[in-house]
């Protein structure tokens, strides 16, 4: 049995903090972030136009393995574009997962989509394929090559799966359901950079995929996502409706479809090269510290979740899976009131106002996922690191 001060005890020991607040998850700058920032504003480039765009959407193909990368205000905007450009159309509907950051379910919505919210594996809380299976051959049926929901009418646009928490879902079995209804796959890997499913990175598998670079990510830009994609026509198309759609010439403004103000600003690029030039001393920190959480609450009363058979997760942030709902709430009120942060999980979303109305299938273990899990300290710790030197 460990008890909450031992376990508090034992984080502020492994962040060197034995009285300072300890937040979730805060950024690492290790590397040439000032260098670039300073290069980025010597030149008056800090807007939308500039080298470190460019660099940073080419740094990114590279290290996910994906042909084309497209940078992005944020991860919710690059998500948005994917649905679009997949195809999501005005009361399409688009199925994912309940256990989501409401970003997941915003983007669906700003398509004019209906979300169709399903439940989690217990090994990955990521989407289940047996789920999306199990709902499609309820409730769905092709027409035309094209599946249709039969209560609602509606065509089945996209299938969003979010790999929580760094943690890859089942992709494999979800591409095969997926491809006998014939669905498109748009990753939201927003919190997965660094993570692989079969020695593949996540964001690669499906027509697009996204990622984020919030302050609280494993590496950020202020503020800033990215749209993953092997197909060079859309990694175009994405480009063009993210800067406003402005057909490109030297001096007139000419836009030929509605457009969004959706591309990342050079200076947070600049901010992306040099995070992502640290991403691998950043990432094996972090798993350093969940292997040393994991060794640490192994035949405790809270079980430490572990990446999934097949993968490598990133551990952007760690979780305990408490007995129950009042052993979570307790846990989280007696850290927190020490100083060393701790968070649930997100509320579902359908139990949210604005997606009360949608279609869901039983969310058994989503439900069980809401009522245990608490997010702990998971920055990476890089030794003699001052974040104001």
């Amino acid at each position: 049995m460990i008890h909450v001060d031992e376990l508090c005890s034992y984080i502020r020991s492994q962040f060197n903090e034995p009285t300072a607040f300890i937040p979730l998850h805060d950024p690492r700058f290790i590397g040439n972030e000032k260098k670039y920032l300073n290069e980025c504003i010597d030149t008056n480039f800090v807007s939308s136009v500039g080298e470190f765009v460019t660099r940073f959407e080419r740094m990114c193909a590279d290290y996910t393995g994906a042909k084309y990368a497209v940078a992005a205000v944020n991860g919710t905007a690059a998500l948005h574009i994917a649905l679009q450009l997949s195809g999501v159309q005005r009361d399409d509907e688009v199925l994912t997962q309940a256990l989501t950051f409401i970003a997941t379910a915003n983007a669906i919505s700003y398509t004019g989509a209906h979300p169709v919210f399903l439940d989690v594996d217990k090994d990955t809380m990521g989407l289940s394929p047996a789920a999306v299976a199990s709902w499609l051959t309820a409730n769905a049926e092709l027409r035309d090559g094209q599946p249709f929901n039969r209560t609602t009418g509606r065509r089945i646009a996209a299938c969003v799966p979010m790999h929580t928490f760094g943690h890859p879902v089942h992709l494999d079995e979800l591409m095969e359901v997926l491809e006998q209804w014939n669905i498109p796959l748009v990753e939201d890997a927003a919190e997965s950079i660094g993570s692989y499913y079969k020695g593949k990175h996540t964001g690669t598998f499906g027509k697009f995929g996204v990622l984020s670079f919030n302050g609280n990510k494993v590496i950020t830009t202020g503020g800033g996502g990215m749209i993953l994609t092997n197909d060079e026509d859309l990694a175009r198309e994405a480009k063009h409706i993210t800067t406003q759609a402005k057909i490109p010439h030297a001096w007139e403004f000419n836009h030929d479809r509605i457009g969004y103000n959706y591309r990342l600003t050079n200076i947070n690029a600049a901010l992306g090269c040099a995070q992502l030039e640290s991403l691998p001393t950043i990432l094996s920190l972090k798993r350093t510290l969940a292997e040393q959480y994991e060794a640490f609450f192994r035949n405790s009363n809270w079980t430490f979740f572990t990446a999934p058979a097949d993968c490598v997760s990133n551990y952007w942030l760690n979780v305990l899976i408490a007995a129950d709902r009042t052993d979570r709430d307790a846990l989280l009120e007696a850290t927190n009131k020490q100083g060393v942060m701790t968070r649930p999980i997100w509320e579902l979303m359908n139990r949210l106002p604005m997606f009360a109305h949608c279609q869901t299938d039983s969310l058994e273990n989503s439900i069980w996922f809401a009522d245990r899990v608490v997010n702990i300290p998971s920055s990476a710790i890089v030794p003699n690191y001052r974040k104001n030197s």
